[in-house]
């Protein structure tokens, strides 16, 4: 990691603008910046002398292979039937200051703050001594996870498998309107495959990283329907009938789109004090159906003028004509996320319930309605930590569905986007997200990660595990002159690290071979030492030097072909006085044909503040997927689903899910470029491009534009700065309508015939 990204990281984390921080050894990875004091996986710095540095362990561990489950691996992923979890009761209390100094004085090198929470909760005299640790994971079946919610689930299952404890999968279907069971199974099925980086036991032998810990809030709306009740019966809830306006208004706090930030005192509402019989009586005709959807809200009797904008008298049941995918048309009322969201980890008997830090103000009034529902079977601890925020991602559901909806990308697995199945397709392992999750660490302060850091984790995960092959993703034909025949070079390593040997494979060499096309350029700078004037050299991986000796164009100047020689001594070693450089190419006579896909960042550079008449999508990068014609060598027509591949100087790949469709066609996607792409400088208004991405991103333009008619080219290329055109498609008049000055005009013209020349080429070879 270069100490540029490390040091954009510190920034961020510790909300600072400067932070300096000199690194001169090559390769230093944040796991060593922690082994010296820095412990980015905390929320604070301690710089310590090298020998009193101890081996720090990672984020999550595994436990301990010896020590027994105490819950039994489920035979089968079904909701389970009949009565929910019995939570144990307990007593809702943070650690005693015997039990917390214990904590702290024990040994506590690499742990973050959740760990040191939890363990002095479990430790003798804490919160929860004896009994087992239990989290969740609660996810709201209304949208695909994203990369976002796997530092939720590798957090809360990699916790419950370092205490030996459960971590139970829950779906937060309370709100009809919104849930779909396509989601629900995609959650189950991206919560599994994340796991996989955990190893946990209990999915050894087929079964659910939950066991048979699979919920849903509406097995326990009956419940929840009691406490409300109970919190009523207290004169602690009443049923409002004000409008959604009038509460909102008398809500108070800060008016919005109001230019005055004075804080405005809530209103009590003129139902407030209704009698714990009518309360009663009206929630009960709210569930019978009597009242209209929005007539009507049952609302907890706090504060008004509380502090804490959460506080103030909060919603805790809404009707709603809608059908629900379980519970079908029982209920007409539905609790509120904040209502049930204490109740269900009191029923499941969570002990520790992980949000991240937008929840922060809830925990009031999570603490609330847990402390004053009298019924309440067990009484959890909610803590905050930071989510995942990686820069230039977009991750909210509600963009997500606008760019698939609207066709923007090609689903929800698209592999330009950050969700776990479009990552999955991308070829991203779960390793790689447990890699990035335990580099970047959990603390309780936001901040943002950036991109480069991201794709290293992915790399250092991919890098020992990547079969290597020989790609040409713009290939260009070579005749070798001084070569006649076929041969096989043999035993070339599947893996380049003694430590992985691997397999062995064997590729063809003849006398017509491509090479990639960037690895010729006429009129090279004198800093470019591949193939350009004649004389030239490079070295082709695993054999021979060549020499370029004649360049061969078509009519209109284009480079089809290369003549060049070879040097016979020079197929296993590199000439002794000379050190040309090394270029993959693949034999033209059994080489396979490809489609390769480079996936880049979806969107360019956004700023902080959108522009007025600006939205996130005018910011759709166009280069966010390069489609590539390419040749490969024919190991790969072999390829299996799941393999990862590193096209030798191109990156690393994976082959997509179309490959095994019908016609099948090898198709890649480029999980991550090769690091040495990612210190090229940026483009303007770009992110980070290699010279291959964006001749490939130019030739792909290219090919776009020449296939449009002339009489169209204004029209469709530039038509928003004019409003009237001539019978060959020339502009006669501007966007405003005043007629196109002689000088414009001019330059129109040439523009038009330049264009005019690049379809009539295209016309003559199509």
């Amino acid at each position: 990691i270069s100490h540029q990204v490390v040091r954009r990281f510190f920034c961020s984390h510790l909300g600072v603008r400067h932070f300096d921080l000199r690194l001169t050894m090559a390769g230093v990875n944040l796991n060593f910046l922690s082994s010296i004091g820095i412990p980015i996986g905390t929320s604070s710095i301690v710089m310590k002398l090298p020998e009193e540095v101890m081996p720090v362990s990672s984020a999550a561990p595994s436990a301990d292979k010896s020590s027994k489950q105490d819950v039994k691996p489920a035979g089968k992923d079904v909701k389970p039937a009949g009565k929910a979890p019995t939570a144990p009761k307990q007593a809702k209390a943070e650690a005693t200051p015997k039990a917390a100094a214990e904590a702290d004085s024990a040994p506590s090198e690499g742990k973050n703050f959740l760990e040191k929470w939890i363990d002095a909760d479990l430790a003798p005299g804490g919160r929860c001594h004896g009994k087992k640790f239990i989290s969740r994971f609660p996810p709201e079946p209304n949208g695909y996870l994203h990369i976002g919610h796997a530092k939720a689930i590798l957090n809360n299952f990699g916790l419950a498998q370092k205490y030996n404890g459960q971590c139970n999968l829950r779906f937060d279907d309370t709100n009809p309107t919104t849930e779909e069971i396509e989601y629900v199974e995609s959650i189950k099925e991206d919560v599994r495959w994340v796991c996989e980086a955990l190893e946990l036991e209990q999915c050894k032998n087929g079964g659910m990283p939950w066991r048979d810990g699979l919920y849903w809030a509406s097995d326990y709306f009956d419940q929840m329907h009691a406490f409300a009740v109970d919190l009523i019966k207290q004169g602690k809830a009443y049923v409002d009938s004000q409008t959604e306006e009038q509460m909102k208004l008398n809500r108070g706090g800060v008016a919005r789109g109001s230019e005055s930030k004075e804080e405005r005192p809530g209103v009590n509402s003129p139902f407030r004090d209704r009698s714990v019989e009518e309360n009663l009586k009206l929630f009960a005709e709210m569930q019978e159906g009597k009242h209209a959807e929005g007539s009507m809200i049952l609302r907890a009797k706090i504060d008004m003028s509380h502090p804490n904008m959460n506080m103030r008298d909060p919603p805790m049941y809404r009707i709603r004509f809608e059908s629900h995918h379980n519970t079908k048309d029982k209920w007409k009322v539905y609790p509120i996320y904040d209502f049930a969201h204490g109740n269900e980890d009191a029923i499941e008997g969570v002990t520790h319930s992980m949000c991240t830090l937008e929840f922060e103000n809830h925990r009031e009034l999570y603490d609330w309605f847990i402390d004053n529902t009298s019924t309440i079977p067990s009484k959890p601890v909610q803590k905050e930590y930071a989510r995942l925020e990686i820069e230039g991602a977009v991750t909210s559901k509600r963009k997500l569905l606008k760019l698939v909806k609207d066709k923007h990308v090609e689903g929800w697995d698209d592999p330009r986007l950050l969700t776990i199945v479009g990552l999955k397709r991308r070829g991203v392992r779960p390793q790689c997200l447990k890699n990035l999750m335990d580099t970047v660490g959990t603390t309780n302060k936001n901040s943002t990660v950036p991109w480069e850091l991201v794709e290293d984790c992915w790399r250092t995960d991919l890098e020992p595990i990547s079969l290597r092959r020989l790609v040409v993703l713009d290939p260009l034909l070579v005749e070798i002159v001084s070569y006649k025949g076929t041969e096989t070079i043999e035993d070339l390593a599947d893996f380049p690290d003694e430590g992985n040997p691997g397999g062995k494979r064997s590729i063809t060499f003849s006398e017509q071979i491509y090479i990639d096309r960037s690895d010729y350029m006429e009129d090279a700078p004198a800093d470019y030492f591949r193939l350009s004037k004649v004389g030239s050299e490079v070295k082709l991986r695993y054999c021979y030097v060549i020499k370029l000796e004649e360049v061969v164009k078509d009519k209109q100047g284009k480079v089809t072909k290369l003549r060049c020689s070879h040097d016979p001594a020079t197929r296993d070693v590199m000439p002794a006085d000379r050190k040309p450089k090394v270029v993959q190419w693949v034999n033209a006579k059994d080489c396979v044909d490809a489609e390769v896909r480079l996936i880049n960042p979806l969107f360019l550079e956004m700023p902080k503040e959108m522009p007025a008449g600006k939205d996130f999508l005018d910011y759709l990068n166009p280069t966010a997927m390069v489609k590539c014609s390419a040749k490969a060598e024919s190991n790969l027509s072999k390829c299996k689903a799941g393999e990862r591949f590193q096209f030798e100087r191109c990156g690393f790949f994976s082959p997509d899910y179309d490959c095994w469709k019908d016609p099948k066609k090898l198709i890649f996607n480029r999980i991550v470029a090769l690091k040495e792409s990612t210190k090229k400088p940026k483009a303007e208004g770009a992110k980070s491009a290699s010279r291959k991405d964006q001749q490939a991103a130019a030739a792909a333009e290219k090919d776009r534009l020449q296939k449009i008619p002339p009489e169209e080219f204004f029209k469709s290329e530039r038509g928003d700065e004019f409003s009237a055109f001539d019978a060959d498609g020339m502009p006669t008049h501007d966007k405003d309508g005043k007629e196109i000055t002689k000088n414009a005009k001019k330059k129109l013209e040439k523009d038009l015939e330049k264009h005019r020349k690049l379809h009539e080429a295209w016309k003559a070879t199509a």
